[in-house]
């Protein structure tokens, strides 16, 4: 069992807000390596219950520019992580950014199945407020059961998050 503190509050304007500072730091540093930058994950979801972290989807053509954009993404405090078990998706962890909202920050190609992913389910979800709000819901129950265990949190939203996907046609 993982002890982590699963914590799912009510959706935050200021979520938004933290995103394009997030964004706005890294177009800085590598905006004329990549395609785009993405909010994506609950925080991008208006109204969505969230874990208070922004999940943040860096977009590049292709693995050409990879290295320049690890470099530079070190060179601002970004540590590359690998793709932690995800195909053409690169976690990258973070120091000294109390600047900034608690954030995910990954690497993808254009042509990624998790960004493709990614994009579809929070797509979806923006456009299908009962889907949003029956996640939302589960979110709750899930943090509510199991506050201190994020392996079982996980385990619990899996249901729903496999009858969102096939309802946007990612299954």
């Amino acid at each position: 069992m993982k002890t982590a503190k699963v914590i799912v509050v009510p959706y935050d304007e200021a979520w938004r807000v933290a995103f394009e500072e997030i964004k706005k730091e890294i177009l800085d540093a590598i905006g004329d390596l990549i395609v785009g930058i993405e909010h994506v994950g609950s925080t991008s979801v208006k109204g969505m219950y969230a874990k208070p972290c922004i999940d943040v989807d860096v977009i590049i053509k292709d693995y050409s520019e990879f290295d320049a954009v690890v470099k530079r993404l070190e060179a601002i405090g970004y540590i590359h992580e690998g793709d932690l078990g995800i195909k053409d998706r690169e976690a990258f962890d973070y120091s000294n950014k109390e600047h900034l909202q608690k954030h995910h920050l990954y690497v993808c190609p254009q042509q990624s199945e998790e960004l493709h992913r990614h994009i579809t389910f929070r797509d979806y979800l923006r456009s299908n407020p009962e889907a949003a709000e029956k996640y939302s819901l589960t979110k709750q129950t899930a943090a509510q059961l199991f506050p201190n265990d994020i392996d079982k949190y996980i385990e619990y939203k899996s249901p729903c998050i496999e009858e969102i996907y096939k309802a946007c046609g990612l299954e």
